[in-house]
Protein backbone atom coordinates (compact mmCIF):
# COMPACT_ATOMS: atom_id res chain seq x y z
CA UNK A 1 0.00 0.00 0.00
CA UNK A 2 2.11 3.05 -1.53
CA UNK A 3 1.98 6.70 -0.83
CA UNK A 4 5.20 7.40 -1.79
CA UNK A 5 4.58 9.46 -4.89
CA UNK A 6 2.29 9.62 -7.64
CA UNK A 7 5.30 8.92 -10.21
CA UNK A 8 5.09 5.21 -8.92
CA UNK A 9 1.60 4.73 -10.05
CA UNK A 10 1.30 2.83 -13.10
CA UNK A 11 0.30 4.26 -17.25
CA UNK A 12 -3.08 4.77 -16.99
CA UNK A 13 -4.81 2.08 -19.70
CA UNK A 14 -5.87 5.06 -22.49
CA UNK A 15 -2.52 6.10 -22.70
CA UNK A 16 -1.21 2.43 -23.55
CA UNK A 17 -3.81 2.02 -26.23
CA UNK A 18 -3.03 5.84 -27.43
CA UNK A 19 0.92 4.68 -28.36
CA UNK A 20 0.36 0.96 -29.15
CA UNK A 21 -2.17 2.88 -31.82
CA UNK A 22 0.83 5.11 -32.64
CA UNK A 23 2.89 2.57 -33.72
CA UNK A 24 2.62 3.25 -37.30
CA UNK A 25 5.18 4.47 -39.98
CA UNK A 26 4.81 8.75 -39.16
CA UNK A 27 7.32 11.10 -39.90
CA UNK A 28 10.43 11.17 -37.66
CA UNK A 29 10.57 13.82 -35.07
CA UNK A 30 7.70 16.77 -34.37
CA UNK A 31 7.04 16.12 -38.07
CA UNK A 32 4.70 13.13 -37.50
CA UNK A 33 0.50 14.36 -37.39
CA UNK A 34 -0.22 14.02 -34.07
CA UNK A 35 2.90 16.40 -32.90
CA UNK A 36 1.44 18.60 -34.99
CA UNK A 37 -2.23 18.56 -33.71
CA UNK A 38 -0.68 19.46 -30.24
CA UNK A 39 -0.65 23.08 -31.04
CA UNK A 40 -4.49 23.54 -31.88
CA UNK A 41 -5.63 20.92 -29.01
CA UNK A 42 -4.09 22.44 -26.18
CA UNK A 43 -5.00 25.95 -27.77
CA UNK A 44 -8.66 24.97 -27.56
CA UNK A 45 -8.01 23.54 -23.77
CA UNK A 46 -6.85 27.19 -22.89
CA UNK A 47 -9.16 29.10 -24.85
CA UNK A 48 -6.14 30.29 -26.30
CA UNK A 49 -3.21 30.37 -29.28
CA UNK A 50 -0.13 28.42 -27.26
CA UNK A 51 2.38 26.46 -28.86
CA UNK A 52 3.38 22.80 -27.60
CA UNK A 53 6.67 21.00 -27.52
CA UNK A 54 6.70 17.85 -25.80
CA UNK A 55 9.86 16.85 -23.54
CA UNK A 56 10.19 13.32 -21.60
CA UNK A 57 10.67 14.92 -18.10
CA UNK A 58 9.30 17.52 -15.71
CA UNK A 59 13.09 18.71 -14.97
CA UNK A 60 13.58 19.44 -18.87
CA UNK A 61 10.06 20.72 -19.14
CA UNK A 62 10.66 23.29 -16.71
CA UNK A 63 14.27 24.60 -17.43
CA UNK A 64 13.88 24.15 -21.97
CA UNK A 65 10.77 27.03 -20.70
CA UNK A 66 13.44 28.92 -18.75
CA UNK A 67 16.50 28.85 -20.94
CA UNK A 68 14.24 30.81 -23.80
CA UNK A 69 13.34 33.83 -20.83
CA UNK A 70 16.63 34.02 -19.19
CA UNK A 71 20.18 34.83 -20.16
CA UNK A 72 23.36 33.00 -18.88
CA UNK A 73 24.33 36.23 -17.12
CA UNK A 74 20.68 36.47 -15.81
CA UNK A 75 18.45 35.54 -12.71
CA UNK A 76 14.87 33.61 -11.74
CA UNK A 77 13.08 34.48 -9.09
CA UNK A 78 11.27 31.01 -7.17
CA UNK A 79 10.83 29.97 -3.62
CA UNK A 80 13.49 28.64 -1.76
CA UNK A 81 11.89 25.37 -1.36
CA UNK A 82 10.59 25.47 -5.60
CA UNK A 83 11.51 22.16 -7.31
CA UNK A 84 13.92 24.02 -9.40
CA UNK A 85 16.04 24.56 -6.58
CA UNK A 86 15.72 21.79 -4.36
CA UNK A 87 15.15 18.77 -6.60
CA UNK A 88 16.40 19.43 -9.93
CA UNK A 89 20.17 18.67 -9.41
CA UNK A 90 21.51 22.21 -10.92
CA UNK A 91 19.93 21.88 -13.89
CA UNK A 92 18.21 25.21 -14.26
CA UNK A 93 21.72 26.03 -14.48
CA UNK A 94 22.79 24.05 -16.73
CA UNK A 95 20.11 24.84 -19.29
CA UNK A 96 20.43 28.50 -19.24
CA UNK A 97 24.11 28.09 -19.28
CA UNK A 98 24.57 29.71 -15.83
CA UNK A 99 21.71 32.22 -14.98
CA UNK A 100 21.37 32.05 -11.05
CA UNK A 101 17.86 31.18 -9.30
CA UNK A 102 16.95 34.11 -6.55
CA UNK A 103 15.43 32.81 -4.12
CA UNK A 104 11.98 34.40 -2.18
CA UNK A 105 9.96 32.66 0.77
CA UNK A 106 6.47 32.70 1.31
CA UNK A 107 4.17 30.28 3.50
CA UNK A 108 3.22 26.75 2.10
CA UNK A 109 5.93 27.04 -0.66
CA UNK A 110 3.85 29.91 -2.00
CA UNK A 111 5.09 33.49 -3.33
CA UNK A 112 2.87 36.55 -3.44
CA UNK A 113 4.13 39.89 -4.57
CA UNK A 114 5.31 41.68 -1.58
CA UNK A 115 7.91 38.44 -1.57
CA UNK A 116 8.58 39.16 -5.18
CA UNK A 117 9.07 42.72 -4.44
CA UNK A 118 11.83 41.60 -1.74
CA UNK A 119 14.02 39.72 -3.65
CA UNK A 120 13.66 42.33 -6.73
CA UNK A 121 14.41 45.06 -3.22
CA UNK A 122 17.78 43.02 -2.64
CA UNK A 123 19.34 43.48 -6.97
CA UNK A 124 21.43 46.85 -7.13
CA UNK A 125 20.82 47.42 -10.80
CA UNK A 126 24.44 47.69 -11.97
CA UNK A 127 27.05 45.16 -13.92
CA UNK A 128 28.33 43.50 -10.54
CA UNK A 129 24.94 42.04 -9.61
CA UNK A 130 22.64 39.25 -11.43
CA UNK A 131 19.71 40.82 -13.03
CA UNK A 132 16.29 39.29 -12.49
CA UNK A 133 14.79 38.15 -16.24
CA UNK A 134 12.52 35.43 -14.83
CA UNK A 135 9.89 34.66 -12.02
CA UNK A 136 9.23 30.57 -11.68
CA UNK A 137 5.92 30.01 -9.45
CA UNK A 138 4.63 25.98 -8.57
CA UNK A 139 0.93 26.02 -9.48
CA UNK A 140 0.07 23.18 -7.28
CA UNK A 141 2.80 24.16 -4.68
CA UNK A 142 5.35 21.83 -3.23
CA UNK A 143 3.42 22.02 -0.30
CA UNK A 144 0.48 20.89 -2.61
CA UNK A 145 -0.83 24.30 -2.03
CA UNK A 146 -2.93 26.23 -5.09
CA UNK A 147 -2.38 29.80 -6.30
CA UNK A 148 -5.77 31.15 -6.32
CA UNK A 149 -7.34 33.39 -8.96
CA UNK A 150 -6.70 36.45 -6.88
CA UNK A 151 -3.18 35.47 -5.10
CA UNK A 152 -2.36 34.84 -8.90
CA UNK A 153 -2.85 37.78 -10.64
CA UNK A 154 -0.62 39.27 -7.69
CA UNK A 155 2.14 37.55 -9.03
CA UNK A 156 1.74 37.84 -12.63
CA UNK A 157 1.16 41.61 -11.69
CA UNK A 158 4.29 41.68 -9.80
CA UNK A 159 6.26 39.98 -12.72
CA UNK A 160 4.77 42.29 -14.84
CA UNK A 161 5.74 45.32 -13.29
CA UNK A 162 9.20 43.99 -13.00
CA UNK A 163 9.65 43.28 -16.90
CA UNK A 164 10.15 39.55 -15.96
CA UNK A 165 8.90 36.45 -17.81
CA UNK A 166 6.46 34.24 -15.86
CA UNK A 167 6.91 30.70 -15.58
CA UNK A 168 4.72 28.29 -13.67
CA UNK A 169 5.96 24.90 -12.73
CA UNK A 170 2.37 22.60 -13.37
CA UNK A 171 3.82 19.36 -12.35
CA UNK A 172 0.62 18.73 -10.41
CA UNK A 173 -1.40 21.47 -12.47
CA UNK A 174 -4.10 19.35 -13.36
CA UNK A 175 -4.56 18.60 -9.62
CA UNK A 176 -4.32 22.55 -8.69
CA UNK A 177 -7.27 22.99 -11.81
CA UNK A 178 -9.25 20.36 -10.12
CA UNK A 179 -9.45 21.45 -6.65
CA UNK A 180 -9.79 25.08 -7.63
CA UNK A 181 -12.81 24.09 -9.67
CA UNK A 182 -11.77 26.42 -12.33
CA UNK A 183 -11.21 26.71 -15.75
CA UNK A 184 -7.27 25.69 -17.47
CA UNK A 185 -6.87 29.11 -18.43
CA UNK A 186 -7.47 30.80 -15.43
CA UNK A 187 -5.47 28.30 -12.70
CA UNK A 188 -2.12 29.81 -15.03
CA UNK A 189 -3.41 33.08 -16.19
CA UNK A 190 -0.55 35.68 -17.03
CA UNK A 191 1.93 32.64 -17.59
CA UNK A 192 4.06 33.16 -20.24
CA UNK A 193 5.26 29.16 -20.32
CA UNK A 194 3.62 26.77 -18.29
CA UNK A 195 5.44 23.16 -17.34
CA UNK A 196 2.09 20.79 -18.30
CA UNK A 197 2.47 17.86 -16.05
CA UNK A 198 1.27 14.36 -17.34
CA UNK A 199 3.57 11.70 -16.11
CA UNK A 200 2.50 12.02 -12.31
CA UNK A 201 -0.95 11.73 -12.99
CA UNK A 202 -1.24 8.79 -15.91
CA UNK A 203 1.61 9.33 -18.91
CA UNK A 204 4.30 7.42 -18.86
CA UNK A 205 6.76 9.47 -20.36
CA UNK A 206 5.65 12.69 -21.88
CA UNK A 207 5.19 16.46 -20.35
CA UNK A 208 4.01 19.46 -22.38
CA UNK A 209 5.77 22.91 -22.40
CA UNK A 210 2.88 25.14 -23.45
CA UNK A 211 3.99 28.65 -24.38
CA UNK A 212 1.52 31.42 -24.48
CA UNK A 213 4.06 33.63 -25.65
CA UNK A 214 4.78 31.41 -28.82
CA UNK A 215 7.46 33.22 -29.63
CA UNK A 216 9.78 31.64 -27.41
CA UNK A 217 8.59 28.20 -28.53
CA UNK A 218 11.13 28.64 -32.25
CA UNK A 219 14.02 28.91 -29.23
CA UNK A 220 12.63 26.14 -27.38
CA UNK A 221 12.65 23.59 -29.93
CA UNK A 222 16.37 24.65 -30.81
CA UNK A 223 17.55 24.20 -26.98
CA UNK A 224 15.52 20.70 -26.85
CA UNK A 225 17.51 19.30 -30.25
CA UNK A 226 20.62 20.49 -28.35
CA UNK A 227 19.99 19.15 -25.13
CA UNK A 228 19.18 15.56 -26.75
CA UNK A 229 15.45 15.76 -25.90
CA UNK A 230 13.98 16.15 -29.78
CA UNK A 231 13.06 11.95 -29.95
CA UNK A 232 13.24 10.57 -33.20
CA UNK A 233 9.78 9.07 -32.24
CA UNK A 234 8.08 11.23 -31.25
CA UNK A 235 4.98 10.88 -32.07
CA UNK A 236 4.99 8.28 -28.92
CA UNK A 237 5.26 11.17 -27.00
CA UNK A 238 2.56 13.49 -29.07
CA UNK A 239 0.13 10.38 -28.06
CA UNK A 240 0.31 10.47 -24.65
CA UNK A 241 -0.05 13.84 -24.38
CA UNK A 242 -3.30 13.68 -26.96
CA UNK A 243 -4.74 10.68 -24.83
CA UNK A 244 -4.20 12.64 -21.22
CA UNK A 245 -6.57 15.56 -22.73
CA UNK A 246 -9.23 12.73 -24.84
CA UNK A 247 -12.42 13.26 -22.37
CA UNK A 248 -10.70 15.09 -19.85
CA UNK A 249 -8.94 12.15 -18.86
CA UNK A 250 -5.68 14.72 -17.51
CA UNK A 251 -8.90 16.33 -15.10
CA UNK A 252 -10.43 13.03 -14.39
CA UNK A 253 -7.37 11.48 -12.84
CA UNK A 254 -6.26 14.95 -10.71
CA UNK A 255 -9.64 14.59 -9.36
CA UNK A 256 -9.55 10.98 -8.11
CA UNK A 257 -6.50 11.85 -6.93
CA UNK A 258 -7.75 15.14 -4.87
CA UNK A 259 -10.56 12.78 -3.13
CA UNK A 260 -8.51 10.15 -2.13
CA UNK A 261 -5.78 13.15 0.20
CA UNK A 262 -8.86 14.67 1.15
CA UNK A 263 -10.36 11.37 2.76
CA UNK A 264 -7.17 11.20 4.34
CA UNK A 265 -6.90 14.47 5.54
CA UNK A 266 -10.44 14.45 6.99
CA UNK A 267 -9.27 11.57 9.04
CA UNK A 268 -5.52 13.13 9.70
CA UNK A 269 -7.52 16.52 11.17
CA UNK A 270 -5.42 18.11 14.01
CA UNK A 271 -1.98 16.97 12.49
CA UNK A 272 -1.70 18.30 9.23
CA UNK A 273 1.04 20.59 8.46
CA UNK A 274 -0.85 22.66 5.87
CA UNK A 275 -4.29 22.54 4.28
CA UNK A 276 -4.92 19.41 1.41
CA UNK A 277 -5.67 21.02 -1.61
CA UNK A 278 -4.43 19.04 -4.27
CA UNK A 279 -3.07 15.18 -3.86
CA UNK A 280 -0.43 15.49 -1.00
CA UNK A 281 -1.22 15.09 2.64
CA UNK A 282 1.83 16.77 4.95
CA UNK A 283 1.03 15.59 9.31
CA UNK A 284 3.16 15.56 12.03
CA UNK A 285 3.88 11.88 12.92
CA UNK A 286 6.85 10.89 15.27
CA UNK A 287 9.40 8.14 14.97
CA UNK A 288 7.54 5.67 16.64
CA UNK A 289 4.16 6.57 14.69
CA UNK A 290 6.08 5.80 11.00
CA UNK A 291 7.26 2.80 12.01
CA UNK A 292 3.75 1.57 13.16
CA UNK A 293 2.02 2.87 9.90
CA UNK A 294 4.84 0.95 8.19
CA UNK A 295 4.56 -1.86 10.22
CA UNK A 296 1.30 -2.53 8.79
CA UNK A 297 2.03 -1.85 5.04
CA UNK A 298 1.78 1.44 4.10
CA UNK A 299 4.96 3.09 2.73
CA UNK A 300 5.89 6.98 2.20
CA UNK A 301 8.63 9.52 2.88
CA UNK A 302 9.77 10.92 5.98
CA UNK A 303 9.36 14.80 6.23
CA UNK A 304 11.87 16.03 8.40
CA UNK A 305 12.09 14.50 12.14
CA UNK A 306 8.40 14.59 13.31
CA UNK A 307 6.24 14.64 9.66
CA UNK A 308 5.92 12.56 6.41
CA UNK A 309 4.16 13.42 3.02
CA UNK A 310 1.74 11.03 1.82
CA UNK A 311 0.89 11.16 -1.91
CA UNK A 312 -2.43 10.22 -3.59
CA UNK A 313 -2.36 8.63 -7.46
CA UNK A 314 -4.75 8.51 -9.90
CA UNK A 315 -5.02 4.88 -9.67
CA UNK A 316 -5.54 5.34 -5.90
CA UNK A 317 -7.12 1.89 -4.73
CA UNK A 318 -10.18 2.44 -2.10
CA UNK A 319 -9.52 0.31 0.40
CA UNK A 320 -6.08 1.07 0.66
CA UNK A 321 -6.74 4.51 1.17
CA UNK A 322 -9.19 3.63 3.68
CA UNK A 323 -7.16 1.53 5.46
CA UNK A 324 -4.50 4.39 6.01
CA UNK A 325 -7.29 6.68 6.70
CA UNK A 326 -8.07 4.24 9.67
CA UNK A 327 -4.42 3.42 10.85
CA UNK A 328 -3.88 7.23 11.20
CA UNK A 329 -7.24 8.15 12.93
CA UNK A 330 -6.24 4.89 15.43
CA UNK A 331 -2.42 6.25 16.57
Amino acid sequence: MQFLSDNAAPVHPQVWAAMQAADAAQPPYDGDRLSQALDERFSALFEQSCAVLWVATGTAANCLALATMVPPHGGVICHSEAHIETDECGAPGFYTHGAKLLLGDGPGAKLDGAAIRSVLGTIRNDVHQVQAHALSITQASEYGLTYKPDELAEVAGAARAAGLKLHIDGARFGNAVASLGCSPRVACLGADALSFGCVKNGAMSAEAIVFFDESLADLARLRRKRAGHLQSKGRFMAAQLLAMLDQDLWLANARAANAAAQELATAAAGRLLYPVEANEVFLHLSPAEREALRAQGFSFYDWGADAARLVTAWNARAEHVQALARAIAAL
